[in-house]
């Protein structure tokens, strides 16, 4: 037997030990896709395991994240020096580094999050666009800085998910060449066989997205495997899928059922197991020595690919200052000094101005000293105001597209920073993290506020991650009007709030919409901005407090003389121009009011106790809240004894401020419930 086929056989044998330790996990893929595994590690993937965060590395995604025990024995017999065999034995348990599907931990080797389906497929072509445009931006003759391949190995299921469709559709498109997915073709899914609800022509669906189809017929043909990925590796404007048949639980009693697709085998089925491999039965976590030196040479390699690209980027840094120094602070996440800038201010003459417009102001004043930022919409930017004006599209140099008619204007390349994800909501989410995980960029996605839903997976998978994705989701309420409920957004804010993680900032006016892009960029986490289809009047800040209060979650917009107010008003968004214009008359019918713009929860939360005391006071019991959607969450402000303003139905095709008034958001509605406190 040669060291490959010996690999090969300690990697399965390793995943399925780290999966009896723990009773619990996924033995089919580990099994059945160590081959293609060890291939890419072994003769392709370009790392360091001395340094995983190495800027020109490869990544590689296990989109198949059930199967998350063969990354960890890779990464582990690669040489990641955080991903110890004692992390392998701590499998599924408590503060282990080997959670049951893979989380981001680049001091481990892990790229990213996966386990849900379609989003690791997705979040690749992330990765790939961010590679794209970053070696477009700054690569020179002579100095491919940025040159790498993103790979993953995808499995069934994930190719039956509707966000992997919508990603390939767009990786095609885009001719994402550096893109190359091993597909674990083993007819196999959780429940059956694929044959009762998956027949169609994976070949056939995939060249029509634009892809390179490549096809292994025996997965554990090691020399046909490498033969592929090679061929794959020569093809430049086509994404390419290979799909390698293979045995689910290959060796195992269970091979080629789904009943080893998510349950450890029985003891007794271990040990068959091990026969069928000729492996020692009494020897769990056995890693014959040569075995180890062989996968451990990825170290010494790693190490001597950085050197020499440390040596390229010391000669591009002489020839080429003013790129050199940009590139490195991109990539290290550091904004430049004069960022913020252009930032514009608003008096209170400005006309009224939807904060959707102003968002688009204020996030084209960032771009021109942030060349981090880049994104795009839906297929919205009219609507959403999200287009870097100038910047280029991101797209393949196609003779001609510069001619086709769109909103947004400049070059056509991979430098462009505006990207046109069309109508694909689902991928976007999934592809602005992967433009986040692979670094040097600010992503930012745009659509109405009510289609975040569709993006809800994707956000979730960013806050577990603590990725820095900026979210503009406009038309914010039932005040966008005449389209009626199907695109007035009640419930989306409050469900947003219950994802940890993401701060959602819902800004009243402009000068609060500046402050919270200053904000979102720079956080550390996912951040939802927030934004009005309807026209808001600007807050006069020489009457009323200063917008930089956005920076705490709420604060006192307006206040009454006496240091304690008969009332608080407590609003967000477009409806802290109402709650003013209601304290102005309540104030001059005597009562003490005072005004709190709470444009995010999350930034309020964080401030200490005092602070929050100072805004809220425990001893003033008579509040009301004013927020057009769901009230739920509301009563942690306002207490057992306060009034929510809300909508807790859906809404009306109507002009917008005849749908406001009639679902309540009128000064005399608040004033009417004010009087019954």
């Amino acid at each position: 037997m040669n060291i490959e086929e010996l690999s090969v056989k300690t990697i399965r044998m390793l995943a399925l030990d780290t999966i009896q330790k723990a009773n619990s996990g996924h033995p089919g893929l580990p099994l059945g896709a160590a081959p293609m595994t060890y291939a890419i590690f072994k003769k392709f993937l370009s790392i360091n395991p001395k340094n995983p965060c190495w800027v020109n590395r490869d990544r590689f995604v296990l989109s198949a994240g059930h199967g998350s025990a063969l990354l960890y024995a890779m990464l582990y017999l690669s040489g990641f020096e955080k991903m110890t065999l004692e992390e392998l034995k701590s499998f599924r348990q408590w503060e282990s580094k080997t959670p049951g599907h893979p989380e981001y931990d680049l001091e481990c080797g892990i790229e990213i999050t996966t386990g849900p389906l379609g989003q690791g497929f997705a979040t690749g072509v992330g990765m790939a666009i961010a590679e794209s445009h970053l070696a477009a931006t700054y690569n020179r003759p002579g100095f491919n800085l940025v040159d790498h391949y993103v790979y993953a190995i995808v499995s069934d299921g994930d190719l039956m998910e509707g966000v992997a469709a919508e990603a390939a559709s767009l990786a095609g498109h885009l001719q994402l060449g550096k893109l190359i997915y091993l597909y674990d073709n083993n007819h196999i899914s959780l429940a059956s066989e694929t044959g009762l609800h998956y027949t169609e022509d994976v070949r056939k669906k995939f060249e029509a997205f634009n892809w390179q189809v490549l096809e292994v017929k025996d997965g554990n043909d090691l020399a046909a495997i490498e033969k592929a990925i090679q061929e794959a590796k020569t093809e430049s404007t086509h994404p390419s899928l290979i799909m390698v048949s293979t045995h689910i639980g290959f060796g195992s009693p269970k091979q080629d059922s789904f009943g080893v697709h998510g349950s450890p085998l029985k003891p007794e089925e271990v040990v068959a197991t091990k026969k069928f491999y000729d492996w020692p039965e009494d020897k769990p976590f056995f890693v014959p020595e040569d075995v180890l030196s062989h996968m451990r040479e990825t170290v010494n390699k790693g190490s001597q690919i950085e050197k020499e690209w440390d040596a390229l980027f010391a000669e591009y840094t002489k020839k080429y200052p003013a790129e050199a120094e940009e590139f490195e602070k991109r990539v290290k996440g550091i904004l430049s000094e004069n960022w913020a800038q252009n930032i514009p201010s608003y008096s209170s003459e400005t006309k009224s101005i939807a904060t959707r417009s102003v968002g688009g102001e204020v996030m084209n004043a960032i771009a021109k000293n942030c060349p981090s930022l880049m994104g795009g919409s839906a297929d919205l930017d009219p609507s959403t105001n999200t287009v870097l004006k100038g910047k280029g599209t991101f797209h393949p140099p196609v003779p001609g597209a510069e001619k086709m008619q769109g909103v947004v204007a400049g070059p056509f390349g991979y430098s462009g920073r505006n990207i046109m994800f069309g109508i694909r909501e689902h991928a976007m989410g999934s592809i602005l993290n992967g433009m986040a995980l692979h670094g040097g960029i600010i992503p930012y996605g745009a659509t109405f506020l009510t289609f975040s839903d569709y993006m809800r997976p994707a956000i979730r998978l960013a806050a577990l991650s603590n990725l820095h994705v900026i979210y503009v989701f406009t038309h914010d309420s039932i005040g966008l009007g005449e389209d009626g409920p199907t695109h007035q957004p009640v419930e989306q804010i409050s469900s947003l709030r219950t994802v940890p993680n993401l701060m959602v900032i819902r800004p009243a006016d402009a000068n609060e919409t500046a402050q919270a892009w200053k904000i979102a960029i720079r956080a550390k986490s996912p951040v939802a901005l927030i934004f009005s289809r309807q026209k808001l009047p600007v807050i006069d800040q020489t009457k009323y407090a200063s917008a930089e209060g956005v920076t705490r979650g709420a604060y006192i917009l307006s206040d009454c003389d006496s240091s304690a107010p008969d009332l608080i008003l407590i609003a967000s968004g477009s409806e802290v121009g109402l709650a003013l214009k209601a304290s102005e008359k309540m104030t001059t019918e005597g009562t003490k009011v005072r005004v709190v713009s709470m444009p995010s929860w999350e930034l309020f939360e964080q401030q200490s106790e005092e602070y929050r005391h100072q805004v809220l006071p425990p001893s003033v019991k008579k509040r009301i809240s004013i927020e057009a959607g769901v009230s739920i969450g509301w009563e942690r402000y306002v207490g057992e004894q306060g009034v929510i303003i809300g909508v807790n139905r859906y809404g009306a095709s109507a002009p917008g401020e005849l749908v406001m008034e009639k679902f309540g958001f009128s000064v005399d509605n608040i004033i009417q419930k004010a009087k019954s406190l």
